[in-house]
């Protein structure tokens, strides 16, 4: 929401054009400290409702101080302060991993993530509406500045209600229950019917995961029961009960999901490298280009509020439209393929920026053209860089320490969102450069 004004805004509060990427990268400075805060202790209590209650109230204090904005300071404090709240998105996603099988994992991802970028792009929309507003609320000012802090204040009010009232978490019991009883269901049938290889072949997708299957295969296929929880590593596997207690070997496992964890053994593998080198790298490109693109369309087009808000709109009406898409692709062909057509639609929109947008040739219905033409490339690879490197992600980590590397993941984005700005905001008039390296991690990424 705050996109199409926050230049100008700062304007006013005679900021210096740096403080447009201090502003920008402040929010996800906050969000990458705060990630692997919450994500370790999600994974630890399994509360993601009080995490969601305890974190939105840093949304609505920080968009409170956004509203008063009686200085730059305070308006980069608030940046600071909201930032905090979108820790609890490393929870959410650990969450999402533990409840849902690993082949439905990237059709659940694309919708929520649609969800997610459909708010990030549609919200500087509510600017046509906002930017109406010119009156007083007691000692404060509302007008087209303001009224973006009040107005997401009162959201995060609202999501606050409809969590406490609307939402609760599945009771760690009766995972349990349920998996105890398919766990017993099993082994009747297995006395009954005495077909063991395929009472497996049958609880395979309810009793592990996708990795788990095709490292120790040969492991659960010999004794299904002792698998309560999907797994990820030989550790688990050495701390699992025997079949006549499945229960607390679960309650053992949830309540140390750390034991005999290792950092660098979970992160710095190949795979996982290279899925949050794709992460870093779309969302710095990302940052930076919505960074430069509000002073581009003042220098070229003359562009206000409105223009830029109906830009916005029209930007998430495309972005909701490549998350549904990516949610039917990723039902018939594989993540990697989801990936490398938005690595191949990422680095054609690197070009054409390379060499349209640095410097925009011709009139102004051809600089406009091509003005189009790259935003609406950039828009389009998202959807599928960011629901594949996501969806493989929670495949080759441990499902146990969903919400810890869950919020490593979102870290390192958040680095990337606080490099892209004040990138792009530092290079404004030295575009060639600016675009050149991005093209440049583009390239990289995809080699």
């Amino acid at each position: 929401v705050i996109l199409p004004t926050i230049w100008r805004y700062l304007q006013t509060l005679d900021a210096a054009p740096y403080f447009l990427g201090l502003a920008l990268s402040a929010f996800s400075l906050s969000g990458l400290v705060s990630g692997p805060l919450f994500g370790h202790w999600s994974d630890r209590t399994g509360a993601t409702k009080k995490i969601i209650l305890f974190a939105n109230l840093f949304e609505i204090v920080g968009n409170l101080m956004y509203f008063m904005g009686f200085s730059k300071w305070l308006l980069l404090s608030s940046r600071l302060v909201a930032g905090l709240g979108t820790g609890a998105g490393s929870s959410i996603f650990g969450f999402l991993t533990r409840s849902t099988a690993p082949e439905d994992r990237a059709t659940v991802f694309a919708a929520v993530m649609a969800c997610r970028q459909a708010g990030l792009l549609i919200g500087p929309a509510f600017n046509i509406f906002l930017r109406l507003c010119d009156f007083h609320l007691g000692p404060f000012v509302v007008n087209k500045y303001t009224a973006p802090g009040l107005f997401m204040c009162l959201l995060w009010v609202l999501l606050q209600l409809a969590v406490i009232f609307m939402y609760w978490d599945l009771p760690p019991l009766e995972r349990g229950k349920a998996k105890e009883s398919s766990t017993s269901q099993s082994m009747e049938e297995e006395n009954e019917q005495g077909l063991v290889e395929e009472d497996n072949d049958e609880e395979k997708p309810l009793m592990v995961s996708q990795e788990l299957v095709g490292s120790y295969g040969s492991v659960v296929s010999s004794n299904p029961p002792k698998c309560p929880t999907p797994a990820a590593s030989n550790a688990t596997l050495n701390h699992v009960s025997p079949p006549s207690s499945p229960v607390p070997s679960e309650s053992h496992e949830s309540s140390s999901p750390f034991k005999n964890f290792s950092i660098s053994r979970e992160f710095l593998r190949e795979e996982v490298v290279v899925l949050l080198a794709a992460q870093f790298i779309t969302l710095f490109n990302q940052t930076a280009l919505e960074t430069m693109v509000t002073p581009l369309t003042q220098k070229y087009f003359s562009y206000g509020e409105l223009e830029n808000s109906v830009m916005y709109c029209l930007c998430g009406v495309e972005v909701i439209a490549g998350f549904l898409f990516v949610r039917w692709l990723s039902r018939r062909v594989a993540e990697r393929v989801v990936l490398a057509i938005g690595l191949t639609i990422c680095n054609i929109s690197g070009v054409w920026c390379l060499i349209f947008l640095a410097k925009p040739l011709g009139g102004f219905p051809w600089q406009l053209t091509e003005f189009i033409i790259g935003v609406f490339l950039q828009v389009l690879g998202l959807p599928f860089v960011a629901v594949a490197q996501v969806s493989l992600f929670s495949k080759v980590t441990a499902e146990r320490t969903q919400g810890f590397s869950q919020g490593v993941r979102r870290s390192v984005g958040g680095l990337a969102t606080i490099l892209g700005p004040l990138w792009a905001g530092g290079l404004t008039e030295n575009m060639y450069i600016m675009m050149g390296v991005m093209m440049a991690l583009l390239a990289l990424l995809t080699v």
